[in-house]
């Protein structure tokens, strides 16, 4: 395949759309007050306006990769970009909380249109391993900051320009991409063969996304002990077994089960999904301190994370040579250690304490953590990868960050809780976010675990391709 001229605009067309739709999951946290004062919305509400977001973006992810890969991944990822543009347009609109609540849905699903088959578009244009190493590089590094940036841009939108203006903000960059898209991306050739979507696999393994989601955002309110939370696991995981027999059993599968005897893919994704539990789990403990103990309004502590984004910036570009140089594993251990270094140190903060004595320094040491290992844990999952299934490896890479951040959010919200045993709220709130963090300490030294034992010593990322499936091999 001949080297595209057109490669790194393409690049920063991906990573523009890769940023905004980073940002719009997590860049309503600190306007959730605002919306509920102008449109009424209930404590469950506020909640749904980020669960339901996560739960289509997250449930849809594998079937929008697919799509990119049987339809065309510059089709599908346009398709993604004018549902994007119309939902954050009735985001910015709206006049109820259930429009709201609506338009926030569809615009995840947009989203799970967009994000795998960019970055299946990405993994086709760059077809040199070093190029597409540096490539994928600027794209984590992109989502990296955007999971950073949309604390610090979230607060002093909503607080000068009003909150519909986090949605409104999307839609001249969509029509910017809807214009560039077909004179700057190259269409991937659709897959050969039977084109079917496997409508039964699609629906099993949705559905149990969807239920997994669902039970894990709406653990900390119920209980995991309630019924509806184990119900919805147990579904979940009823379905998803299900939905192997299916894959194994389809002519045209949505998922190849074969692709999972790749280690690396296997690691690479199982890393991914314990960042993103690190990341949105740090993420709201952070700002819960920030807010609630020690009385930082939106604009100032969003201006906080500006530190810990620049460092991510710089952890993700130093990354890129890191890993070239050792190997997938070692960066992406390193990256591991300072975010578990970094909420250490959250563990001892104080209700009297203060940003400078208790937060700068962690943040600091988390910020390029996250962006090296978002980085190494990218390239691990992808590079092995044949570029006629990139869409659907993307799908299942950005579905393990987005559920890993349901995880972590959840289980952080509970634990948080549940140590939360002193009389003065501030107090209580400081004793069960310190044990909070301590949890994505742990989360941390897992993915090191996971890291040492299902990635490759370090050597230089090659493509191997997959084999073609043999009759009744899945």
């Amino acid at each position: 395949m001949s080297t595209d001229p057109r490669r790194w605009k393409a690049l920063a067309v991906l990573c523009v759309a890769s940023l905004f739709i980073t940002l719009d999951s997590q860049i309503v946290t600190l306007a959730l007050p605002s919306m509920k004062d102008d449109l009424g919305l209930s404590s469950d509400s506020m909640q749904w306006v980020l669960s339901g977001y996560l739960l289509s973006f997250g449930g849809l992810l594998l079937l929008g990769g697919r799509s990119a890969d049987l339809l065309g991944a510059r089709r599908v990822f346009m398709i993604g970009t004018f549902l994007f543009l119309v939902s954050s347009l009735l985001c910015g609109l709206a006049w109820s909380a259930g429009i709201l609540l609506g338009a926030r849905v569809v615009q995840g699903m947009s989203a799970a249109l967009m994000a795998p088959s960019a970055l299946s578009i990405l993994m086709t244009t760059f077809t040199e391993p070093a190029e597409r190493n540096k490539a994928l590089a600027f794209w984590s590094g992109t989502m990296g900051f955007g999971a950073t940036a949309a604390l610090l841009a979230g607060g002093p939108i909503t607080e000068f320009l009003g909150w519909p203006w986090i949605f409104l903000i999307n839609i001249p960059v969509a029509a910017a991409l809807l214009a560039l898209s077909p004179r700057i991306l190259r269409e991937s050739k659709p897959s050969e063969g039977k084109r079917s979507f496997d409508p039964v696999g699609a629906l099993t393994i949705t559905v149990a996304l969807v239920a997994a989601v669902f039970a894990i955002a709406e653990a900390p309110r119920r209980g995991w002990a309630d019924p509806v939370t184990i119900g919805m696991l147990l579904g979940a995981l009823a379905l998803v077994g299900i939905f192997v027999l299916v894959e194994r059993r389809s002519d045209a599968p949505l998922v190849p089960l074969r692709i999972f005897r790749s280690r690396s893919l296997v690691g690479g994704n199982l890393v991914m999904l314990l960042l993103g539990a690190s990341a949105f789990g740090m993420a709201l403990g952070a700002s819960l301190y920030g807010q609630q103990v020690l009385g930082y309004s939106a604009v100032v502590f969003g201006l906080g994370f500006l530190p810990m984004t620049v460092v991510n910036i710089g952890g993700s570009a130093l990354a890129q040579s890191m890993v070239a140089k050792f190997g997938v594993r070692a960066v992406a251990a390193a990256g591991l250690l300072l975010i578990g270094g970094g909420c250490l140190l959250l563990t001892t903060i104080a209700a009297d304490g203060g940003y400078w004595s208790d937060l700068f320094v962690a943040l600091v040491i988390f910020g390029p953590g996250l962006g090296a290992c978002f980085v190494a844990a990218s390239i691990a999952a992808l590079s092995a990868v044949a570029p006629q299934e990139s869409g659907l490896a993307s799908g299942i890479n950005t579905a393990a960050f987005q559920i890993g951040g349901a995880i972590g959010v959840a289980i952080v919200t509970s634990v948080s809780t549940s140590f939360a045993t002193s009389p003065e709220p501030k107090v209580a709130l400081t004793e069960g976010l310190r044990a909070g963090f301590g949890v994505v300490v742990l989360f941390a030294l897992l993915g090191v675990v996971v890291t040492f034992t299902l990635l490759s010593r370090p050597r230089p990322a090659k493509i191997i391709p997959l084999e073609p499936t043999r009759s009744g091999e899945r």
